[in-house]
């Protein structure tokens, strides 16, 4: 049986992530700033900002970071969760990359995802509406418990 991840798209016109190729191992995220009028995030100076978009485009400045939208809400099954990572080609030619490195959502999270993105080029850089901003996998959950050591 496949084990199935099922995402509720918070307005008509999100476009759903997939796979771009059959063999990838992860499936793509797009920005989504339908029926938002604004994002918020945080500068080089720690200030926290909220900036109106641009016909569903952001402008992220060197050091901005900042919460980009899906449009995406999952039903993670319980014992997985749902990691985001960067995608290469973003990183390199724009300088996008995540803020954590690596994002987790848990299978109790249920809200809207948002892909918290820093711009680590020297220029600023636009996304729109539509365009791939991350990598998602889902990931069985290895249960464990932590104790302490003795010496």
């Amino acid at each position: 049986m496949t084990t199935k991840l099922k995402i509720y798209k918070v307005n008509a016109e999100v476009v759903l992530p997939k796979f771009a190729t059959e063999q990838a191992a992860c499936f793509d995220i797009s920005m989504q700033m339908y029926g938002k009028v604004s994002y918020k995030g945080y500068n080089q100076q720690n200030k926290e900002f909220e900036r109106p978009h641009n016909n569903g485009a952001l402008h992220i400045m060197p050091g901005d970071r900042i919460m980009v939208p899906t449009g995406l809400i999952m039903d993670i099954p319980l014992g997985y969760s749902v990691r985001l990572h960067s995608r290469s080609g973003l990183s390199l030619k724009q300088g996008l990359v995540l803020v954590n490195a690596e994002g987790i959502i848990d299978s109790d999270y249920v809200e809207e995802v948002f892909v918290l993105m820093t711009n680590v080029s020297e220029i600023g850089v636009w996304i729109n509406t539509g365009d791939r901003i991350c990598q998602a996998e889902l990931v069985k959950d290895e249960k464990y418990a932590i104790e302490e050591a003795k010496s």
